[in-house]
């Protein structure tokens, strides 16, 4: 008895179900994370669709102060005393260490008023963990530009 099947079709095999990646049969349980995720605390969210802009600049921030991009990759995207601080904390930071790259473990955000959003990401480098706090407003033209940044306590 053979176990080799011949296809007579071309091509890939086609999809019998019509529900889309990532839905849920009528009736099945919903997974534990996605019943109790309240607040955009991950910076690779689950759904779909533009990033929160504080995730966004999570990325961007890390990648200036870890060295991966120079600092004036930032120009249009801050205000104020933010591209200063930029200047003063990329060749300083401990983000700039060989070794392990770098990563955002944990973003959040907490809107102030419409339009002003303080920010904070946590950041691993291997054993090492800091803390990220900035600063984005939005302005009349409607983009995200970041107004303050601190990382681990270090004001500049």
């Amino acid at each position: 008895m053979s176990t080799t099947a011949t296809r007579t079709t071309s091509g890939p095999a086609r999809r019998r179900d019509q529900r889309g990646p990532g839905t849920v049969r009528p009736g099945s349980p919903r997974p534990a994370a996605a019943a109790t995720a309240t607040r955009t605390s991950n910076p690779t969210p689950s759904r779909r669709g533009p990033l929160p802009p504080h995730v966004l600049f999570a990325e961007r921030l890390l990648a200036v102060l870890s060295g991966e991009r120079p600092v004036h990759w930032m120009l249009g995207q801050t205000v104020g005393a933010a591209y200063d601080q930029l200047i003063a904390l990329a060749p300083t930071t401990p983000l700039r260490a060989h070794g392990a790259r770098p990563v955002i473990r944990r973003c959040g955000g907490f809107p102030l008023r419409p339009g002003v959003v303080e920010a904070f990401a946590s950041i691993a480098a291997g054993e090492q963990v800091r803390a990220m706090a900035f600063r984005l407003e939005q302005g009349t033209d409607r983009k995200w530009r970041c107004a303050a940044v601190e990382l681990g306590g270090q004001r500049h």
